[in-house]
């Protein structure tokens, strides 16, 4: 019957090296085997060395892309990746109301994995107060869980009160993603269901600079999981292990920072 194969949907920007952004995205969404589309909200000029220019689409054009998917496909389950500034992120929210996309998983990019500031403070209030009430699932970093519960995460027990911080601000289910520094010997990932339900996900800290777009694959992953009718805590599971493994198995791409590796 017409769109019944699992249709998921990435909301990302172009990196043209592929290593993050929508081609992380689809690359998870292929080896998960679910149908990939995507809303493109920004084009990126990048490879292993860095990012050397990058440009957004009008906003004109990036809610056609969600009329259009909407007017002709079943969607059951969307990620949003770099949305860039207050701008898209409005059309964004704006979409998400007036559509049926599914469950809403939100990578929100705010602070890389070094702690650097991605957004400007408008955005980032924006992305607080508008987005992050639509997400069925929030997949924030350390620096980003810090950012948005505005406390010092110090211990598991800070971990645990910043996460409960995130449901109250409209998340229903919150994976806070551990440190990742050298000298590290495990990573220590917490998840908080909408059920109250709590557990943590550990795997062992491992060191490589090909390591672009473990944060596009893991809320990738995850909305595959959930588009193919797996439970929360499943898809999270899942996702979590998969995102690990293509990290660890490594494949040679570009001289400096590369990607992880989506077809293990």
């Amino acid at each position: 019957m017409v769109n019944e194969y699992p249709q998921v949907m990435t909301i990302a920007g172009s990196d043209s090296d592929g290593s993050a952004g929508m081609q992380a995205d689809m690359n998870t969404f292929l080896s998960h085997k679910v149908y990939g589309m995507s809303v493109l909200t920004a084009c990126v000029a990048g490879n292993s060395y860095g990012i050397h220019a990058s440009v957004g689409l009008p906003q004109e054009f990036i809610m056609k892309q969600f009329e259009v998917l909407a007017d002709d496909f079943k969607i059951k389950a969307a990620k949003t990746g770099m949305l860039g500034d207050t701008a898209t992120i409005n059309t964004v929210v704006a979409a998400y109301k007036k559509y049926d996309f599914g469950p809403l998983v939100v990578d929100p990019v705010i602070i890389t994995k070094h702690g650097n500031m991605l957004l400007e403070e408008d955005a980032y209030q924006t992305l607080r107060t508008e987005l992050i009430p639509l997400a069925t699932v929030l997949t924030p970093n350390y620096y980003e869980a810090q950012k948005l519960a505005e406390m010092q995460l110090n211990s598991k027990s800070d971990v645990k009160s910043a996460a409960k911080k995130l449901q109250k601000m409209g998340a229903k289910n919150i994976i806070i993603k551990g440190k990742h520094e050298p000298g590290q010997t495990d990573v220590f990932d917490y998840v908080l269901l909408e059920n109250g339900k709590d557990f943590w996900l550990d795997h062992p800290y491992y060191q490589t600079t090909h390591f672009n777009g473990t944060g596009d694959t893991l809320s990738a992953a995850i909305a595959a999981h959930l588009a193919t009718g797996k439970s929360m805590e499943d898809a999270i599971k899942l996702a979590q292990k998969y995102t690990y493994e293509a990290l660890v198995n490594e494949i040679e791409v570009g001289h400096k920072f590369g990607p992880i590796n989506h077809f293990i």
